[in-house]
C-alpha cells in the first residue's frame, strides 16, 4: 500500500462466507456520523443566517448553494490526495471538527461584536466559513470511498461500494434533519449542537486512528491532534452557556431575566430602566412602559366600532396582552387565542412576572388556548366570530410573511361575522410606507374594505393598523358609549385623529402580497434596512 508504513498490517478483512467484519460495520458507521455532521453545519449557518440577518428563504437559499458548491470543489480536489489517505481522511475530520464545530460560536460572537449597521463584514464572515466548511466535507467522503475501497476490495464491486456509502450517507442527512428541529435546537441550542457535532467529528478521526495505528508514520502527532481538537470543543461545550449570556447580556444592553430557545423563536425577557421588554429573534415586541398605547390602539377601535362582541378571536399575541384588552369588554362571552408557540401561552401564563403585565388574561375563564399554526386553523375550523384580533409578528421572513397574504386573508374573512370587524397589525406608515400600504391593498384585494389608523407607540415610534370589514367603514356617532373604562390612551377625543394620516404617511401605490411571491417580505426587509 502506498501510504502504510513499513512492516504494519491491513486491518482485518470481512470474514468466511461473506460475513461482515467489525471494522467494515465502523467504517461504514463512519460515513452515517460524516454525513450528518456535515449537513448540521449546513443547517446551523441557515439558521443563524436567518435569525441574525432575516428572510430565511433568502438566507437558506443562499447558504445551501454556497455549501453544495463548497463541497462540490472539495470533492474535486480529492483527486490530488493519492498518498497517505488515511492520514489526510485524519487532519480533515479534525479540521471539520473543529472549524463546523465552532462556526456557530464564531459568528454569534462576531455578529454581537460588530456594529449593527455592519452587516457586510459578517456577511464575508459567515460566507467564507460557510465555504470553508463545505470545502472539507466536500473531501471527506470522496477519502472514506476510497479508503474502504482499498481495505475491502475483494469484498465489494465498485457499484456494490458507491451503493452502500451513499446510502450510509443519506440516512445520516435524513436522520439529523430530523433531530434538528426537533431535538438538537431546543434542547442543545446552535451553539451546543455544532459544538457537539464538531465532537462527533473528532470521535470519528479518533477511531480511524486506533483503526489504521499499524500504518500511520506519525500516530503520536495525530493522537496529540484529537487530544487538543477534544479539548477545545469540550471547554466549548462548557463555555457555551456563560457566551451565550455574555453576548446576550451586551445585545441586549439591559438584565436579561428570562430566556428560553424553542422550536419557533429564541424568547428573551429584560428588565432594567423600570420596563420590562420581551424580544423574539432579537426584535422588541413590547415594552411594559408603553405597550398599553399598542394594545389600546389595536383592540379597542375594532370592538368599539362593532359596539356588541360577544365571540372574539385573537391571532398570534400568545403574551396575552391583547387578550387583556379584549376582556375589558364587559359583553364578552369567549376569547380564542391562537397562538403556535406553547412556549409562549405557558410562560404568561404561568410566570408571576407576565401573569401581571397581562392581567392574568390567559387564565380567564372565557379564554380558550390553541397551540397551532394560525394558517392552518382557519383552514381547518369555521367558526365565526365578531372581531379578529391579528397580533403576528412583522413579515421579517416567508414564515411569518404568509400570514399576510391574500390566501390567508380570504380564509380571514371566511371566519368574519357579516358585521364584523378584523383588525391587524402591520408596520410603521411612516418608516415603511410601501410596506404598510401593501398590507392595505392585500385586504382589498379579498373583497375586504379596509380602513387604515396609526398611533404613536414609543418604543416603536409612528405605528400602523387596519380594519377590515365588509361593509363600508362609518365612525361610531359616539365613541364614548362603547369604549371601556379605565383606559390609559384612547379616549373619544384621542380616536378620531387616529384615522387622519399626514402627507407623509398618505397611501402610495402598493400590490397585493400574494402567497406565490410574498413580495412584502422583500419590500419591508428593504425599507427598515435602510434605518438600522
Amino acid at each position: 500500500m502506498a501510504d502504510t508504513a513499513a512492516g504494519a498490517a491491513p486491518i482485518p478483512q470481512g470474514g468466511e462466507g461473506g460475513r461482515v467484519s467489525p471494522a467494515e460495520v465502523l467504517l461504514l458507521a463512519s460515513v452515517f456520523v460524516v454525513a450528518a455532521c456535515g449537513l448540521v453545519y449546513e443547517l446551523a449557518a441557515g439558521s443563524l443566517a436567518s435569525y441574525l440577518l432575516g428572510d430565511s428563504v433568502l438566507q437558506f437559499s443562499t447558504i445551501i448553494g454556497a455549501y453544495l458548491f463548497a463541497m462540490g470543489v472539495g470533492s474535486w480536489l480529492s483527486r490530488y490526495l493519492e498518498r497517505q489517505l488515511v492520514a489526510h481522511f485524519l487532519r480533515i475530520e479534525l479540521m471539520v471538527g473543529l472549524c463546523g464545530g465552532l462556526m456557530p460560536a464564531l459568528l454569534f460572537v462576531a455578529h454581537t461584536l460588530l456594529p449593527a449597521s455592519a452587516t457586510t463584514p459578517f456577511r464575508v464572515l459567515l460566507y467564507a466559513m460557510v465555504l470553508l466548511v463545505g470545502i472539507l466535507v466536500g473531501l471527506e467522503i470522496p477519502l472514506v470511498m476510497r479508503i474502504l475501497k482499498r481495505q475491502f476490495s475483494q469484498r465489494y464491486a465498485l457499484k456494490d461500494l458507491v451503493a452502500e456509502v451513499l446510502t450510509f450517507d443519506y440516512l445520516g442527512a435524513l436522520a439529523v434533519s430530523l433531530a434538528f428541529p426537533l431535538l438538537l435546537v431546543p434542547h442543545l441550542g446552535l451553539i451546543r449542537t455544532g459544538l457537539f457535532f464538531g465532537l462527533l467529528n473528532v470521535a470519528v478521526a479518533a477511531w480511524a486512528l486506533w483503526l489504521f495505528r499499524a500504518e500511520l508514520r506519525t500516530w503520536s502527532a495525530h493522537a496529540l491532534a484529537c487530544a487538543l481538537a477534544t479539548l477545545v470543543l469540550g471547554a466549548g461545550m462548557v463555555g457555551a452557556q456563560p457566551l451565550t449570556t455574555w453576548a446576550e447580556d451586551r445585545f441586549y444592553g439591559e438584565g436579561i431575566v428570562l430566556r428560553e430557545h424553542t422550536p419557533y423563536q429564541r424568547i428573551v425577557l429584560t428588565h432594567g430602566h423600570g420596563a420590562t421588554k420581551l424580544y423574539l429573534n432579537g426584535n422588541l415586541q413590547f415594552s411594559s412602559r408603553d405597550e398599553y398605547r399598542y394594545h389600546e390602539a389595536l383592540v379597542h377601535p375594532a370592538m368599539t366600532a362593532h359596539g356588541a362582541p360577544r365571540r372574539v378571536l385573537v391571532l398570534g399575541g400568545g403574551d396575552g396582552m391583547a387578550v387583556r384588552e379584549v376582556l375589558r369588554h364587559p359583553g364578552v362571552q369567549q376569547v380564542t387565542l391562537v397562538e403556535l408557540d406553547p412556549a409562549m401561552t405557558r410562560l404568561f401564563g404561568q410566570d408571576d412576572r407576565l401573569r401581571a403585565l397581562n392581567g392574568d388574561a390567559l387564565r380567564s375563564p372565557k379564554v380558550r388556548v390553541v397551540n397551532t399554526d394560525a394558517f392552518n386553523w382557519l383552514d381547518q375550523h369555521d367558526e365565526v366570530f365578531d372581531v379578529i384580533v391579528v397580533d403576528f409578528p412583522d413579515p421579517t421572513n416567508h414564515a411569518i410573511g404568509k400570514l399576510y397574504t391574500t390566501t390567508f386573508y380570504a380564509l380571514l374573512d371566511k371566519h368574519l361575522a357579516a358585521s364584523g370587524y378584523a383588525v391587524v397589525q402591520t408596520t410603521s406608515p411612516l418608516i415603511a410606507r410601501q410596506s404598510y400600504w401593501t398590507v392595505v391593498s392585500t385586504l382589498e384585494a379579498v373583497g375586504l374594505s379596509a380602513t387604515p389608523y396609526h398611533a404613536h407607540v414609543p418604543s416603536f415610534g409612528e405605528w400602523g393598523f387596519v380594519l377590515a370589514h365588509r361593509r363600508a367603514w362609518r365612525a361610531p356617532a359616539d365613541w364614548q358609549a362603547n369604549l371601556p373604562s379605565g383606559l390609559r390612551f384612547l379616549s373619544p377625543a384621542v380616536l378620531p385623529g387616529l384615522f387622519v394620516f399626514p402627507p407623509d404617511m398618505a397611501r402610495v401605490p402598493a400590490e397585493p402580497n400574494r402567497l406565490s411571491n410574498q413580495g412584502l417580505v422583500h419590500t419591508f426587509e428593504q425599507e427598515w434596512g435602510q434605518v438600522r
